[in-house]
This record gives C-alpha cells, structure tokens and sequence, in this order.
C-alpha cells in the first residue's frame, strides 16, 4: 500500500489537535483520518490495559535473568515473544525494555534493567528490540536516562558528571538506538544536573536526536511530564498518559505567546507522532483488536528454556548438585521457605496477570515422578509486607457480604457513587485510577470469628482514618511518605492492637481523602487519586514460630532445599529495598542457619534480581541464584537442579559481601534539601567490578561474570590478530573438559597497562556463548572495537583511545582471568 501523506495531514490539524492522547492510547481523530495506537506494558510480558488482573499474558523472564545467559540468541528470541504477546493485546507499542544501569544493590528496579556493565546491558538491549519490532511491534527504551533509583523519583535531582554519563549510563541506549533503531524512547522520572528528563536539552536535542541521530518518538513515563514549553523545545513528543496535564490549548497558545514556544517546535512534536503510527502501519491498519490470552506452547518452552539458561550455579561443595532421580531415588527432600511460591516477576510495571505460574513444590514433583522421594514442607519464615485485608465475615449497609464503598465530592456529604460488595477493605489504586479528587468511605459489619487480640494497620494515599464502633482507632494525619511505594509495594505503617470477642459484631468506618496540596511537589498520575488499605491479622498468627518446624523437618530428611527470595511487594517499582537483607526483619536469613545447622546437605535457591547479603554462605553446600525467571520458574529450578540443564548463566552483577563496600554506598539514595533530594555520583565511572577491581579480592562474595557447571571448562591458545586500524579478533580454544554437555560465556576483558587513578582497570569488551559435548573444544573469535575500550574526554569532547601497551585478557569472570596478551594499540578519537 501507499506510503500516508503525513505532511498532508498534518496541515490540517489545529494547534489543539497536535497535543492529545489517552491513558494507554494516542487519542484519534476520525475527521482528520487519523487513528488511535495502543501500546502495553512492560518487559517482561505484555500485560494489556489493565494494571491489576485483566487478560492473561506470559510472563517471560526479567532482563536481570536474560542477561546473565550472556546470550544474545536468547534475547532476540525473548524479543520475538514479547513482540508476539503484544499483538495478543491489540497493541502495537510495548513499554520496554528497561535497560538502566545497576548502580546499587538496593535499587528497586535493578531486576528489570540488564547489568552493572553498559557494554553487556546495551547488546542484550539491542537484540531484545531487534526482536520485539521483527514483530512489527516498536519497542519503547527506557527510562532515558539515570533511573538508578526509586526514593523521590519524581523529583531526585542526579549529578552526574557527563564522562559516567557517557561511559555508563547513557552507552546501553547508545547500542540498543544505533544497532536497533527503537521506534520509542521513554524519558525518566527524575532529574540530571538540575534538568527533569522530559525537558533535558542535553539528553533529548543534543545527544538522542544530534549526536545519535535518532528520529522516532520521545515520549514521557506515566506522569512524568514536568513542564509545557520546556519539554516541548526540549524533544518530548508525547505526554503520557492522557488526559494532558501540561499541554491543554490554553497552556499551549500561552507558551507562544509569550515567546517561549513556537508553532513549528509543536508541529514538529506532532509530526513525530504521525511518522509513528505510519511506522506501526496504524493508518492502512486501523484497527485496535481486542485484547486476548493466547498461551503459546513455543512460549511455554523458550520461558523455561530461558529461565533456566539464566540461572547462576554460584557454590556446590562435593558435587551435591545436580539432584538426580537416581541420587534422590528412596530419599527424603525438605522443600523449605518460598518453595510454595512461584518467583516470576518483580512487581509494578513488570507484573502481569500470568497465564499460569509453575512453583519449585509443583516443578520438583513433576522432575522427581517416578522416583520413589518423600517431600515434606514448611515456610519456616515470615515475608508477609502487609498483613491481609479484611474480606471475610463482613457486610456491607445494605447486608450483603463485603463493604459498602461510597465516593464523595470534595467538600460534599453527598454521595456521588455508592457500591455495595465491595471485596475487601482496600480502595486500590491500581484499580481505581479512574476516581478523581474524590473521597472515599468504606463501610461494613465485621462480625470475629474469635476471640483473640488482633493487629491492625492503616496506610493511605492522602489522610486516612478508621474507627470501630464509633471510636478512632487510627488516623493518619498527613499524606503518605511514600506516595509510589503506597501505590506498588507498600509502606510501614503503626501496628494497633485490639481485643475482639468471638460472634461480637464490630462497626467499622474507613474514609480516606486525596493527598493535600503540598508545595512544589508533583504527585504525577496520583495526583488527586484515592486509596487505603485497612489490614488485620490476629497476634497469634502474626507472631506465630514457624522456624522450629523448618528446622525439624530439615534434620529428619537426606536433602533440605531452601527457596529464598523477594516476593513482588519486597522488590519492585516505585520502592528501593529496604535492606541488604533478605526479608523480612532477618526471617529468611535465620531460616538458612538453621536449616543448615540441622542437614549437612542444604541447597538455597534464591530468587531476587538483586545481590543479597549472605551470612549463612559458608554453611550451605549449594546455592542457585534464579533471579525472576517468569512463568515456568518452578519447572527452570527444577532443571537445574535436577541436571536437566546444566547450569550455564553467569552474573551480571557483582555480589558484594557488605552494602558499604559498593561504589554507590554514601550516596545512594541521596541527601536531601529541604524537600529536594539530591544524589551525587561521586563514584563517577566506577560502578560494579570497575570499583572492585580497585579493593581486595576478600570484599567480594561472588564477582560479575561468575557463574559454575557440572562440568569444567579449560582455556588455551590465546591470540589477538588486529583486523582494522581500531579493530581486533580474539581468538582462545576451549574445551569441555568434564563428562556433561555444558555452555560457558568467554568473556573478553581490555584494559591499559598503564593504570590510573582516572580509569578503570579493564572492562568487559566482547563476549560470546559456547556450547561443548564432553571432551570436545571449539576455537571461539570474539570481536573487539576500539570505541568499546575508549573514554570520554570531558576536555577534548571526543571518546579517546590511549595509544600504547594493552592486556588482552580472557576471563572465566571478572575476577578470573585465566589467559592474557599484551597488545600495542594506537592512539585513537571518535566523534560523540
């Protein structure tokens, strides 16, 4: 068909008209025979247009996982996928991949990003997309740039200096935007150097759109747009979501009138719209299907494939691993911790409403069919965030069972919307985000099913309060800490306590009001939204030991296999972690030491996309990190640790053995002024083994780029042939030296001879998977370029390349490296 006449249409449109869009679409314009595009969260799965629920989709695993495959096969392919699910759900746009840089344990959102290395982040980046849009869907990278935390991300300023930028934050995009060509590039939340992302002229005008020469769409996060003629001259095309805040008519023809704002920067902006929607062929293709659950079977196998491709083998004393049906025939194996517990996704914008979910309890009855084992079972540790809603033995004004919830007017006693049945004590967010500048009160008869003392807490967006019989028994007075956290993880709340006697009938009221104005602050999508949480549980529950079950199961059996790890409320969106810690309060840690104490043979397989301190290391004989492997998590354990697939992933950050010894410690989440927090990089381009490389060996738990086998792996051979002015070949042998099939990443490290304080010693520049049979070898040639080994030169505003004597080395990890050559490389500028 015909190319579409953009120009042509986009004369016709009015000045109003070049700025509107919805809430997950681009609004249309039939009169104008322009269509709507619809576009999807997230990246690890394309949920739809619902936040929380809604249509099934599958969940693949998280980019933290797929990097460490350290194969860039598997994240085409996993792009392929994603792309696919996105047509399932009438969109042709998906909200992915994130792809910023691990700065710090504690990062939120590390497990949806890639790695600590740019060079590994923005490969992998690259294939994903390339994968994603062979679909004929556009890939939308994010969040550009420096999202690296979630404390005050609305409005934590950054300071970067332009060399870590370059070198380290900004280089992911870099690869994925000049190797891939995504049809959309998201802007952060934050700030850099005193800029929000969204109105950033270095970021957007000079580096994206000059330096990078990329022409597709800029659109802002969900509420992440801080001014009108700011972001519009800055590059930012498209504010998400709509209804528009900041680019109403009015607001529009005042910025030009005032000189701010001219109609060809807006015409531009529009512009790149409608070149979008003729890339996602919106105009011969009209139509928006309607969202579908298609649960592929090829997705089914790549999902488990994956998962099980990217876990890291990272200990294995005495061979205990792999568990075997014939090692395991006739025993008994204690599934302990989170085993019951399908660790698929992190949570916010990753979770989906999955098509299923496989837990380790179900994968390994699956794997162990047959075999004559006994499985015994026990949590062992408390990781509850929030303690349940109340959604049994209430009724509502009207008596039917659950609340009665009421919405109001601000500043009315009059209802404007009364629902009876309402589930449970929540009004949620994420399924709400329709009521605005409303009060909301929930209503219901609670009768106790005990007589016991229970613990109850309140948290809201805005002021909340709750009474019982007509007696306060919380208020929050202000707005809550942590608006985004309240939204996706939630906060710590007072616990208040309260007798309740056995049939007795308890009045509960619960009112919560939209958050009070406060000055300077932006509350972006929640502004004016309402939502609370009433929790309750009893003390006894609440306090119960369920260690000492563990721990007695544990010493009964021949195996104890402790699954550990962040539930989707611990480690997610909008929220940083709370501690080095697994959760919660050291539960999962005294677990570990206790099982262990009581079976000589225990594996922990731990599922976060985080490092994690790990004080019971040396008392474990095995440990598995599964980070978020999507769906099939439990059949992609049991893989692995049956031998089924032998281990083959490798870290793609490093595990440091205390918080305060990462780069970032100090600095990470900031210092506030005020109401300004504020986050220095000291660290500058020393993030991750770049700053470790500089300490003693003994501060590292488990380096970046390790990972074991059930076989071993030896190197030979190494040589480096130039192939260009700025281009070389590295060529080693490796052989499989064991007695299984197994797949190892080689991983090429460059750094100068001459060291200084200045750079960092080596980094990762080139790496690539082999798979062996037993006994076999291969010649592996990995490309080296010379502006992946160069610096940014702050003075001269050009990538530099030192001439002089090189180590060429090739490492097992970045702590490894088991064969090195001296290169003489000549000295070398590119232009940004």
């Amino acid at each position: 068909m015909a190319p579409t006449d953009v120009n042509a249409l986009l004369s016709k449109l009015t000045l109003e008209e070049k700025a509107c869009y919805d809430f997950w679409e681009t609004v249309p314009i039939p009169d104008k025979g322009i269509p709507a595009l619809k576009t999807s969260d997230g990246p690890n799965g394309a949920r739809g247009a619902t936040f929380s629920g809604g249509i099934t989709a599958a969940c693949f695993p998280a980019a933290c996982s797929v990097a460490s495959t350290f194969d860039v096969d598997i994240a085409h392919r996993i792009g392929v996928g994603l792309g696919e699910e996105t047509l399932t759900k009438g969109a042709r746009c998906l909200l992915g991949p994130t792809m910023c840089t691990h700065r710090h344990p504690l990062g939120g959102r590390n497990f949806e990003s890639f790695s600590e290395d740019p060079f590994l982040a923005g490969k992998l980046a690259s294939q994903n997309v390339q994968g994603v849009q062979s679909t004929g869907v556009s890939a939308t990278i994010k969040h550009f740039a420096a999202n690296e935390q979630e404390t005050q991300r609305l409005y934590v300023d950054e300071i970067v200096s332009e060399r870590a930028l370059r070198e380290i934050y900004l280089k992911p995009f870099e690869f994925a935007v000049k190797e891939a060509n995504p049809g959309a590039v998201m802007t952060a939340y934050n700030k850099v150097n005193g800029y929000h992302a969204d109105e950033h002229p270095f970021l957007l005008k000079q580096v994206l759109r000059g330096e990078w020469g990329w022409d597709g769409l800029i659109m802002s996060d969900w509420g992440g747009t801080n001014s009108t003629a700011e972001s519009l001259n800055a590059g930012l095309d498209l504010e998400m979501p709509g209804p528009t805040r900041w680019r109403k008519a009015d607001q529009v023809l005042e910025a030009v009138k005032a000189g701010k704002l001219s109609e060809e920067t807006i015409t531009t902006r529009a512009l790149h719209i409608l070149k979008f929607l003729e890339r996602q062929n919106c105009f011969n293709d009209p139509t928006i299907p309607e969202e579908k659950a298609v649960n592929k079977p090829e997705h089914q196998a790549l999902i488990r494939e994956a998962g099980a491709k990217g876990m890291v083998l990272l200990k294995n004393d005495a061979g205990l691993l792999p568990l075997t049906k014939e090692k395991a025939r006739g025993k008994k194996i204690a599934v302990l911790g989170l085993a019951k517990e399908a660790l698929a996704h992190g949570g916010g914008s990753a979770s989906v409403n999955t098509h299923y979910k496989i837990t380790p309890w179900d994968g390994l009855h699956e794997a162990f069919k047959g075999a004559d084992v006994e499985f015994t079972y026990a949590k062992g540790a408390h990781t509850f965030r929030q303690m349940p809603l109340i959604s049994d033995h209430v009724v509502g004004a009207d008596g039917s069972a659950g609340f009665t919830w009421r919405t109001y007017d601000i500043g009315s006693s009059v209802p404007a919307t009364v629902t009876n049945g309402h589930p449970n004590s929540e009004v949620s967010l994420l399924n709400g985000m329709d009521v605005f500048n409303k009060s909301s009160e929930l209503e219901g008869t609670f009768t106790s099913p005990e007589s016991a003392t229970y613990y109850f807490t309140l948290t809201g967006l805005g002021p909340s309060k709750v009474t019982i019989n007509g007696e306060t028994l919380y208020e929050q007075k202000d707005n809550s800490s942590d608006p985004m956290g309240f939204l996706l993880g939630g906060v710590a709340a007072p616990i208040v306590k309260l007798n309740l006697e056995a049939g007795k009938q308890y009045k509960i009221f619960i009112t919560s009001a939209p958050p009070a104005p406060q000055h300077g602050e932006d509350l972006g999508i929640l502004e004016g939204k309402t939502g609370v949480r009433f929790d309750h549980m009893s003390a006894a529950e609440h306090d119960k030991d369920i260690l000492t079950e563990a721990v007695e199961l544990a010493k009964a059996a021949d195996y104890a296999i402790v699954f550990t790890g962040h539930e989707t409320f611990w480690e997610t969106e909008g929220q940083d972690q709370q501690s080095f810690n697994l959760p919660k309060d050291g539960s999962q840690d005294r677990l570990i030491a206790g099982v262990a104490g009581a079976n000589p043979n225990t594996i922990v397989v731990n599922s976060t996309g985080v490092a994690v301190a790990m004080p019971w290391l040396d008392q474990i004989k095995s440990l598995v990190q599964a980070w978020f492997p999507g769906q099939e998590a439990g059949n992609s354990i049991a893989d692995i640790l049956t031998g089924a697939q032998n281990p083959e992933g490798h870290l793609t950050a490093t595990f440091p053995k205390r918080l305060e010894d990462c780069p970032a410690y100090g600095n990470f989440p900031g210092e506030y002024t005020g109401r300004q927090l504020t986050v220095k990089y000291v660290e500058g381009v020393f993030v991750g083994y770049r700053h470790f490389d500089r300490l003693a060996a003994d501060k590292v738990n488990f380096p970046f780029g390790f990972g074991l086998s059930y076989t071993t792996f030896e190197y030979s051979g190494l040589s480096v042939k130039e192939t260009a002015a700025d281009q070389w070949t590295v060529s080693v042998n490796v052989s499989n030296t064991g007695s299984v099939k197994g797949a190892v990443a080689v991983q090429v490290y460059v750094g100068s001879k001459k060291t200084s304080p200045e750079n960092p010693i080596k980094v990762l520049a080139s790496f690539k998977k082999v798979t062996l049979e037993p006994g076999s070898s291969a010649t592996v040639d990995l490309p080296v370029q010379g502006r992946d080994i160069s610096f940014w030169s702050e003075e001269k505003q050009q990538w530099v390349v030192e001439g002089g004597e090189y180590n060429f080395s090739v490492g097992k990890n970045a702590a490894d490296l088991v064969a090195a050559t001296v290169v003489n490389v000549a000295g070398q500028t590119y232009a940004p």
